[in-house]
Parts: C-alpha cells; sequence; structure tokens
C-alpha cells in the first residue's frame, strides 16, 4: 500500500479532535532542553528529475556483484536466479511478505508455502517443515530452545565451527538466562571429536548439540559420529546445512538429526547486502507441537477439493503467552517462495548438477591458489563448494587490492574464532567460469 498524506483540513480536524491548537502541543510534556530547535542538517528539497539523477549517482558509487567477481560466501553467495523466480514473486497476488490469515482469500499464497514445505522436507530427510524463519541463525537459535522444551534440559552444545554470527545470536537469546550455551571447540577445521571422553563430558545432560555441516569453513562435520554421542546422552541433534549441498550430499536425517536448519539464501535468493533472505526449519514428526513458526497444512473443504490453511501458528498472539513457541510475527514468505519456484524450476536434477559444478570448481580454484605459493591449506578435510586458506601476506590489503581489479577475495577470516594467521574464507559458486577463476589466480600471483 502506498503512503497517502493527511490534507491540511484533515490535520487540523484530528488536532481539533483532540482538544489541541497545533502539532506542538502534543509534545508539551517533553523538557525544552531535549527538544530541537532549528533546522535538520539535510538537504532541501529537489525536483523528481534532480532527485532522480541524484540517486543514481548514489547508486553508482556502490559496486554490485554484478560488475565483480564474487569468491565471497560465509553464508551469502553469488549463485545464479533463473529469470522465472522473480516474475513470479512479483505476482500482485504473491508480493508479500504478509501472513495468509485468511485462507479464503490467500490460497495461492497458502500452496506455495505447503510445496516449500513439502521441497524442504524432501531435501532434509525430514518428515515435517515450518513456513520458514527470519533467517538461518534465528532458526538455528529457535532449533536450540525447541530442542530445551523437548527435552526439558537447559544446555545448549554448540561447536565453535558454527558460523560466528549464528553463535553471537544464540548468546544474545541465552542471556536471559533460559539456556546455558557451552561452546565445544574445533581443530584443523572441524568440531574436535579426539577423545571422545571429553567431547562424551561435554554433551552430557545436554538439550541439544548445534552443529554445521557444511561448517563456517566449508568443511563437512561427521554428523554420525556426533549423532551418536549426542542421542547417548538424551539430546537432540540439530544440524545446520547449505541447501544447495543437499543436491549431492546425504539429508541430514541420515545421520540421525532430529532437526534441521540452515540459510536458504542459495535457494533463488539475491544476495541484497546481506539480505533479507529466510531461514528453513525442519524436524521429526512427534515434535511437531514444538516447532517454532507457522506450518501450512491441506484439507478439502466441503465441494471435496484441496484447501490449505495454517494448521499451527503457535505464537503469543494466537495462545496463551508462556505456551507459545515462538513470538515471530511475521515471516520472510515472499524468499521463501522464491525458495520454491527456483526449486520448482531447476528440480532435483537441476539441484543436484548445480551443487556438482559448485563443488568441482571450488575445488579446482583451491588447487590453483595453493600451487601459487601464496597460500597454504591449513587442513586436509572434505569440503564443499567453500574452503579456508592462509594466505602469505595481509588479507586485507589483498581483498583491497583484487577489488581494485574488480574481484571479491573472500571473506578475511581475522574476526572468526580461528587460530588461522591471515584466513581467508572463499566460495565458488556454478556462476564463475574457468576464465574467470584462472584470471583470478593470475591476478593474485601479481599481487
Amino acid at each position: 500500500m502506498r503512503y497517502i498524506p493527511i490534507t491540511c483540513e484533515q490535520r487540523e480536524a484530528m488536532l481539533r479532535a483532540v482538544g489541541v491548537s497545533d502539532v506542538s502541543s502534543l509534545f508539551s510534556d517533553v523538557p525544552d532542553e531535549v527538544m530541537f530547535d532549528g533546522e535538520l542538517a539535510i538537504p532541501s528539497p529537489m525536483g523528481e528529475m534532480e532527485l532522480a539523477s541524484h540517486l543514481r549517482e548514489l547508486a553508482d558509487s556502490n559496486s554490485p556483484t554484478g560488475r565483480l567477481v564474487s569468491f565471497a560466501g560465509a553464508g551469502c553467495y553469488d549463485h545464479y536466479i533463473p529469470s522465472i523466480v522473480d516474475h513470479v514473486i512479483r505476482k500482485p497476488e504473491f508480493f508479500t511478505a504478509y501472513t495468509p490469515y485468511q485462507p479464503e482469500v490467500s490460497q495461492g499464497t497458502l500452496q506455495a508455502i505447503y510445496e516449500f514445505q513439502s521441497m524442504i522436507c524432501e531435501l532434509t530427510g525430514m518428515e515435517v517443515a515450518n513456513a520458514s524463519m527470519y533467517d538461518g541463525a534465528t532458526a538455528l537459535v529457535e532449533a536450540a530452545f525447541m530442542a530445551a522444551r523437548v527435552t526439558k534440559r537447559s544446555k545448549i552444545v554448540v561447536s565453535e565451527a558454527v558460523h560466528p554470527e549464528w553463535i553471537e545470536t544464540l548468546d544474545t537469546y541465552a542471556a536471559a538466562g533460559t539456556v546455558e550455551v557451552v561452546r565445544v571447540q574445533f581443530e584443523s577445521g572441524v568440531t574436535r571429536t579426539e577423545g571422545l571422553a571429553g567431547l562424551r563430558e561435554a554433551v552430557k545432560d545436554a538439550a541439544a548439540v548445534l552443529i554445521a555441516s557444511p561448517n563456517y569453513f566449508g568443511s563437512l562435520e561427521d554428523l554420525n559420529l556426533i549423532g551418536e554421542l549426542t542421542h547417548e546422552a538424551g539430546g537432540l541433534l540439530v544440524v545446520a546445512t547449505n541447501p544447495m549441498l543437499l543436491g549431492v550430499m546425504e539429508p541430514p536425517a541420515g545421520a540421525g538429526a532430529d532437526i534441521v536448519v540452515g540459510e536458504g539464501q542459495p535457494l533463488g535468493n539475491s544476495m541484497s547486502l546481506g539480505g533479507p533472505a529466510f531461514g528453513f526449519f525442519a524436524c521429526r514428526q512427534k515434535n511437531i507441537r514444538q516447532m517454532p513458526g507457522r506450518l501450512v497444512g491441506r484439507t478439502v473443504d466441503v465441494d471435496g477439493n484441496d484447501a490449505f490453511v495454517l494448521t499451527f501458528s503457535t505464537r503469543e498472539q494466537h495462545i496463551r503467552r508462556e505456551r507459545a513457541t515462538s513470538n515471530i510475527c511475521s515471516n520472510q514468505a515472499l524468499c521463501a517462495l522464491s525458495a520454491a519456484v527456483y526449486m520448482s524450476a531447476v528440480g532435483r536434477h537441476g539441484l543436484a548438477d548445480t551443487a556438482r559444478a559448485c563443488v568441482s570448481k571450488a575445488h579446482y580454484l583451491r588447487e590453483r591458489l595453493i600451487a601459487t605459493g601464496r597460500f597454504t591449506s591449513p587442513w586436509d578435510v572434505p569440503f564443499g563448494y567453500e574452503f579456508a586458506l592462509s594466505y602469505q601476506g595481509d588479507v586485507a590489503e589483498m581483498q583491497r587490492r583484487m577489488l581494485d581489479r574488480g574481484y571479491l577475495a573472500g571473506v578475511d577470516l581475522s574476526k572468526a574464532m580461528t587460530p588461522l594467521d591471515s584466513g581467508v574464507l572463499l566460495a565458488v559458486t556454478e556462476r564463475r567460469t574457468r576464465a574467470e577463476m584462472d584470471s583470478f589466480v593470475r591476478e593474485v600471483e601479481s599481487l
């Protein structure tokens, strides 16, 4: 809905109705010393053509990935998005992220979400999926709190190989004191499992163990071993994963995952300066009533035709606050719809082909970079299409100089919880050509 300002006559009518003469009277209780008296330091009004030109100048100061060769990742990837995705989500009947409360007028959106849930279940191997979350970080945190409700425990064990920003989000929620967060260190690119006695002690009495595979460094974890130890201790295994790689990897359910979450941006969502995207969330059927968010179900109407409705929506507006499983109010429905369109367009085989292309290209680039002598491998473990290397020099300076040459040279790992010296995280998607990768290697080598 477009913003329509009120008229002067309407403003005067409202002021008369509340019994004041002007708008400033509404702020009479605010002390003078905190009131701003003067003119704001903002530009003067512009005409439409002048404003459009000014906005173009501001936009041109950015360097969008469309004009760069991106090897950045860390949760946000430069995947190709088929044109059909944008075409469908811009249809007026879909173009909203708001909750479809009224099923009788929201059948299209509800059916699209239902199909999205079904495809997430197929990808993850789980039995039920919700209608999406805000992002991967909040999906992981909600999984931790769900596990605490299911197990009646408060200890949450998280691997330090999980995305550091996701762990920071978990710590923010945990600051309220509802759960206790215990971290498990990583070494050689994966969660530390050497000395199983120590890991077994760490997961003792845990509500959940939070693990990412691929993890923040792109490495694949031993989910079977960690799952066995978790279930042996009576906890739930929460696995965060990259949905693109699920086109070729065994679903986390096969390794005993109880809850599977992740960031859905790789599925048909643009990078968009880091957001918005959406989080996906799937779990076992037996725990469905503790699942956060909302769930669309399929039934039949009085005429026997398929009908779609919000089957579960256990938030505080709908039930008693203390029984709410999540206070999420609007979800990223439009972003989830993008994923549904993307998965429908590329299909099972297309998703697998895309994932294979990403993986093979990543391994090619890694070998080429190491061969230059400017990079070394800090560990040798299986990875998907993202990998960490140590750079023989100043990473920030290398990235700045490569940006001037038209390349996003990965993500600096200096702020991550890693012992890597001059570490850089690089991702390679299906969009990167061999020519681009070879040129990138030559440019880095010439610095």
